[in-house]
């Protein structure tokens, strides 16, 4: 099994809401924002080579924004099928994709806008996987914001005949595993990779940066705070106590690293490249 971590592109979100509660003096000194108070994410995704098949984890925001939304969200970079093509990665390719959950930064590049002006599945051969509770809940536009889920970045897969729905914790193939963390969305699921000495997690916004290793650092999008929290504790402490490599899904300095516990719920981040 090989991991490499490929980029949906670059945005930017306003400070305060990915750091919830957390006065602004105490993350900025790690996340400094700028004029308008934004920081920089990126949208990693997961690639993940496996018995000749290739699985995607994440898709980040894809081609279809308007150029008011780019612009609102300063995003650059390339989107996640020219960073696959920098790889020699066609969308052909991709046999699988896992999408921790529906919001617009993770599910906007499962789908694109053919020369017909149809919005179709971006990986033509893929079956995708989501959970039907986040499903359900993108349908009924279950979410903090009205711009969070947008149909056509899911919709079209079920028109097309795409989409697997799973429930709960599920073994998609063997050694990749997805399971419920809650939280974030109510049906948000992290991804377990493992196969030898290959061990990792994609936890995607469970623990969406280093500066969110602090147990009350949460996103002031999530649903269910307290959830994320409780949930993020239990996955710092099995990762550090069993050596699992963290995945973060919005880190713009370091996609993935091991985690080490420095204390009662305080915990250390040490950057491992997985194969580029």
């Amino acid at each position: 099994m090989e991991l490499s971590v490929v980029s949906g592109g670059v945005f930017k979100l306003d400070g305060g809401s990915m750091f919830g509660i957390v006065p602004k003096p105490l993350w900025e000194k790690t996340c400094p924002p700028d004029e308008k108070n934004r920081i920089t994410n990126d949208t990693n995704c997961l690639l993940i080579r496996k018995d000749g098949r290739l699985i995607l984890v994440d898709t980040g925001y894809g081609d279809k924004m308007t150029e008011r939304d780019r612009g609102i969200y300063g995003m650059s970079g390339s989107t996640v099928i020219g960073s696959l093509s920098a790889r020699g990665v066609s969308p052909e390719d991709i046999d699988l994709v896992i999408l921790s959950h529906l919001h617009f930064d993770h599910a906007g590049g499962a789908t694109r806008t053919d020369d017909d002006g149809r919005v179709v599945p971006a990986f033509p051969n893929a079956r995708y996987i989501v959970q039907k509770g986040e499903w359900e809940d993108a349908l009924n536009d279950y979410g903090t914001m009205k711009t969070t889920y947008r149909p056509e970045n899911y919709q079209p897969l079920m028109e097309a005949g795409a989409l697997t729905l799973v429930e709960g914790d599920v073994e998609i193939e063997e050694g990749v595993r997805v399971e419920v963390t809650g939280g974030h969305t109510r049906y948000h699921q992290l991804v377990k990779v493992e196969s030898g000495d290959t061990r990792a997690v994609y936890s995607g916004d469970i623990l969406p940066m280093t500066t969110h290793l602090r147990a009350p650092y949460n996103m002031a999008y999530d649903l269910f705070p307290y959830d994320t929290m409780t949930a993020k504790m239990r996955l710092l402490r099995q990762a550090a106590d069993e050596g699992w490599i963290i995945v973060l899904d919005h880190d713009a300095g370091v996609s993935s690293g091991r985690i080490s516990c420095e204390g009662e719920d305080r915990f250390g981040f040490e950057a491992v490249a997985l194969n580029q």
